[in-house]
C-alpha cells in the first residue's frame, strides 16, 4: 500500500496522522509513506523525528476576510499544485489523506484532480475552511465528534474519534521511570500545558499560582512551550514541587501517569484525556476559528469530566481553586472522561483507508 498523508501547523493536525501511520504499518508490511508538509511548520520537526519520509511545499493559509494576502495565497496554492502533480505521478499513491491545516489543502485537492481516492480527518467539532472545501469531493470524511455531521452536508461522513487517543492507550508507561525522569516523588502529578506552542495566558496564571501550588501535596509539571520557556523560568519563583519544562516529546507516557491535566481544549488533547480517563481543567483558546475549542470542551464539561475556565477569567487564584475542586472529585470525573473516549479510532480510520484504496 502506498499512502501520501498531509497535515500541519500544530500538533493537533500532525499527531493523528502519525498515529494512523503507526496503525497502518502494523497492518501492512508493504506500506510506503510520503508525508507532505511545510518547511517551517511543526511537522518539519516531528515527522522526520518519527522516521517518516518528508517533503515540503510552500503554502499559506486563506484569510476569512477580504485581503491582499489571499492573492499571494492563491499564487502559492497553484504553484504547489504543479509541484504536487509531479510528486504524485512519481509516487503513485493508492490513497491521499488530509488531517488538516492549510498545507493539506493543495495536497488533497491535487489528488482529487488526479482521480486518486482521498480521505479527510476532521479533529475539531467545527471544521476549518480547508476541510469544508475539500469534503465535497472526498471519498470519506472521518469525524472526531458526534454531532459534527451537519457541518459536511452531502459528504460521506463517519464518526470514528481521533487516532491520537488510540495511540495514547497503546503507550506503555512506567510510573517509576517517569517520576525518575522528571525528578518527582510519589505525590499526584498535575500536568499543565498550553498546546504544542504553549499559551501565554496559561503561563501568566501558573506564575501567579506557583506560591500557592508550592504548598499543595502535589507535583506540578508545567510545560511552557519552547518560545516562552526562558522568560517563564526567569520570572518563576522557585518551588520544589513545580517543575518547568520547555516541551515534552513523549507526552502520552507522561499523561498515562498523571492525575489531572490543565490545558487548552484542542482536539488531540481532548482525545488523549478521554482515552486515558483523565479529569481536566480546560482553558479554550479564544483565538481559534469559530471558537471551536469551547465547542470541543462542551461534551466533557457537560458530562462532568472537566471544568472550564474562559481565558478572560483565568488568574492564578481561579486556577488553584479549580485544581482543588477537581482533586476533590477526581474519581467521578475520571469515570466520566473515560466514557467519552474512542479507543478504536486509529483502527477505524485505517479501515477507511483500506476501504477506499485503489
Amino acid at each position: 500500500m502506498r499512502v501520501i498523508i498531509s497535515g500541519g501547523g500544530t500538533g493537533g493536525h500532525i499527531y493523528p496522522a502519525l498515529a494512523l501511520l503507526d496503525t497502518l504499518k502494523a497492518r501492512h508490511d508493504d506500506l510506503e509513506v510520503l508525508y507532505i508538509g511545510t518547511e517551517n511548520g511543526f511537522e518539519a520537526d516531528l515527522v522526520p523525528r518519527a522516521g517518516i519520509p518528508f517533503k515540503s511545499i510552500r503554502i499559506a493559509g486563506l484569510k476569512r476576510s477580504l485581503s491582499l494576502e489571499n492573492v499571494k495565497t492563491g499564487y502559492w496554492f497553484l504553484k504547489s499544485v504543479r509541484q504536487l502533480r509531479k510528486e504524485m505521478k512519481a509516487f503513485r499513491p493508492d490513497v491521499v489523506i488530509g488531517t488538516g491545516g492549510f498545507v493539506s489543502g493543495p495536497v488533497v485537492f491535487t489528488a482529487q484532480q488526479l482521480g486518486i481516492p482521498t480521505i479527510l480527518h476532521e479533529q475539531n467539532s467545527i471544521p476549518g475552511l480547508t476541510n469544508k472545501f475539500l469534503s465535497k469531493k472526498a471519498d470519506r470524511v472521518a469525524l472526531s465528534f458526534a454531532g459534527s455531521e451537519s457541518q459536511f452536508p452531502g459528504a460521506n461522513v463517519r464518526v470514528i474519534g481521533n487516532p491520537r487517543g488510540s495511540e495514547v492507550l497503546q503507550t506503555v508507561a512506567d510510573p517509576t521511570q517517569i517520576r525518575a525522569t522528571y525528578g518527582i516523588d510519589e505525590r499526584p502529578i498535575i500536568v499543565i500545558y498550553g498546546g504544542s506552542r504553549g499559551a501565554e495566558a496559561i503561563n501568566r496564571a501558573v506564575l501567579e499560582a506557583i506560591p500557592e501550588l508550592s504548598q499543595q501535596p502535589v507535583n506540578v509539571l508545567y510545560v511552557t512551550g519552547n518560545v516562552h520557556y526562558e522568560a517563564v523560568v526567569a520570572e518563576a519563583k522557585p518551588a520544589e514541587n513545580v517543575h518547568i519544562l520547555p516541551y515534552v516529546y513523549d507526552m502520552p507516557a507522561l499523561l498515562a501517569c498523571a492525575t489531572l491535566v490543565v490545558s487548552r481544549a484542542g482536539a488531540s488533547t481532548i482525545s488523549e484525556l478521554t482515552a486515558l480517563g483523565l479529569p481536566s481543567i480546560l482553558i479554550p483558546s479564544p483565538y481559534v476559528t469559530a471558537d471551536h475549542q469551547t465547542k470541543n470542551a462542551s461534551a466533557l464539561v457537560e458530562s462532568g469530566a472537566a471544568v472550564l475556565i474562559r481565558e478572560a477569567d483565568l488568574t492564578g487564584k481561579t486556577l488553584v481553586e479549580k485544581i482543588q475542586h477537581v482533586l476533590e472529585n477526581e474519581q467521578q470525573m475520571a469515570e466520566a472522561s473515560k466514557r467519552l473516549g474512542f479507543p478504536q479510532a486509529a483502527e477505524s480510520l485505517a479501515a477507511l483507508v483500506e476501504e477506499v484504496s485503489r
